[in-house]
């Protein structure tokens, strides 16, 4: 379970125990004469292999076989069979202090901040006005007042429902207090992660010739000796309905498909697919990529307007009485932009309206709570799909299910830009067990899920994972 502890303030997860529960098995065969690490790609069991293809659309084998027995080889013999199992990284959420500690937000981290709650707000605001007069003597415009005023409304709620979590994984040993580890010398870790771009190759695809009747397809892994171009890929929902791993190779990159997945390469210009794919989704968890500077700057990945999330059709994905999940930065201009036009334009309706908080291993926050600069908070907003026909979800006593408002989700997060906590086991008693769910501008897939981005297999990619074990 990801969930490991649930008071009536939220819930603290265990993120990367959620990813390893996923069963990443990978079954591999190769011949006897040949040593034990000589396994090639062409030798995977449950694995799909996708090769690149020239602009002349040259064809790629897709190998996907789901065999339980020891084949023949071609000599009469038997190839030898091997399980093994692969985990996420653990050193991806080795956080184990905050990223900014100076010595004005360290003081007030140790002074009380329940009984200096006023205080606090007030000496957030001064320090504000200092730091920012170093840069420029200019009042604050008004995006920065609404900011310091949502934070003043928000912050006893975060605070006083995060200590009561925190103080639970602490007391269980989930967390463990800072001087435990301040013997040991961490290093940070450097991934050798000569990755394609995944958002370049779907822009890349918009210029091969299309064949609009593999729009309406779907490409299941379990089929054999499939022979198809890379350009499918991008035309079709990839649907995993095993119940093992398969691995996927493409453009020279190796990523891992969880079981009882599917997703769908694309960028927004592309999502007929997803719509062909003849479903509807109980839940739909969005992750724009919201326009600000710092991503303006750094150019680390392309945003989306207004107006282009807008015209995402999710009253065409969205079944009735949808739970619609949409992460928000801490930019007014933007939780006021779902809450009176995108989700009104989607005959969304607002039901909650929960936050993220991000802390270390030993319970700090990841940023002072009083930051003029970055929280070390988002949020994520509830809605409902309305329609005429649609009708209640109901439990047992016939009662209508409500979402509670102001839940708290904390975690330590992954040191990976924008690797977002898992919400399945969270929303699980305000979805319906049996559903449909989907996940928007997705970097990973769940088992369960579609998910749908131009980097959706990001997070899949084997160096993010390590082999435990392997036997015959």
């Amino acid at each position: 379970m990801s969930v490991v502890h649930q008071l009536s303030a939220g819930w603290l997860l265990d993120h990367l125990s959620f990813i390893n529960k996923i069963n990443y098995r990978l079954h591999q065969h190769h011949e006897p004469c040949c040593s034990k690490n000589e396994f090639t790609t062409s030798v995977y069991f449950d694995s799909l292999q996708v090769d690149s293809v020239s602009s002349s659309g040259a064809c790629a084998t897709f190998i996907a076989s789901d065999c339980t027995t020891k084949p023949e080889n071609d000599d009469g013999g038997y190839y030898e069979m091997f399980t093994q199992k692969f985990v996420f990284r653990p050193e991806l959420f080795d956080v184990t202090k905050p990223y900014i500690t100076s010595a004005v937000h360290k003081e007030c981290q140790q002074s009380n901040e329940k009984e200096d709650l006023m205080n606090g707000v007030e000496k957030e605001i001064s320090i504000s006005i200092i730091e920012k007069k170093r840069k420029r003597s200019a009042v604050f415009n008004q995006g920065e007042l609404d900011a310091m005023e949502y934070h003043r409304k928000m912050r006893k709620l975060i605070l006083d429902g995060s200590l009561q979590l925190i103080q639970e994984g602490l007391k269980s040993g989930f967390l463990n207090p800072l001087f435990e580890k301040q013997d040991k010398c961490s290093k940070p870790i450097i991934l050798r992660l000569d990755t394609c771009n995944l958002s370049e190759l779907c822009e890349m695809a918009k210029h091969l010739p299309s064949l609009n009747e593999m729009e309406h397809q779907t490409l299941q892994l379990l089929e054999e000796g499939t022979s198809v171009t890379e350009q499918d890929l991008f035309l079709r929902v990839v649907e995993n309905n095993s119940s093992f791993t398969k691995v996927i190779t493409l453009m020279g990159q190796k990523y891992l498909l969880p079981p009882k997945s599917s997703f769908l390469l694309s960028d927004i210009s592309c999502m007929q697919p997803l719509l062909n794919y003849r479903k509807t989704f109980d839940v739909i968890v969005i992750d724009p990529p919201w326009q600000n500077k710092s991503v303006k700057r750094s150019n680390r990945y392309s945003y989306l307007s207004p107006l282009q999330i807008k015209q995402i059709p999710i009253p065409k994905l969205a079944a009735p009485n949808c739970l619609v999940v949409t992460w928000v930065t801490n930019r007014q201009k933007h939780l006021r932009f779902i809450k009176e036009e995108l989700y009104p334009s989607w005959s969304v309706e607002i039901v909650a309206e929960w936050h993220w908080v991000k802390i270390t291993s030993s319970g700090e926050f990841v940023f002072p709570l009083d930051s003029p600069h970055k929280k070390p908070y988002e949020g994520l907003i509830l809605g409902r799909v309305q329609e005429k026909t649609a009708l209640p979800l109901r439990n047992a006593d016939g009662n209508v299910i409500p979402i509670p408002d102001h839940k708290l989700i904390v975690s330590v997060p992954c040191t990976l830009h924008s690797h977002k906590p898992p919400l399945a086991e969270v929303l699980k008693d305000y979805i319906k067990p049996d559903g449909e769910y989907l996940e928007l501008f997705a970097r990973n897939l769940q088992p369960g899920w579609t998910s749908w981005g131009n980097e959706v297999l990001k997070f899949q990619h084997m160096d993010y994972f390590i082999a435990l074990e392997s036997g015959s």
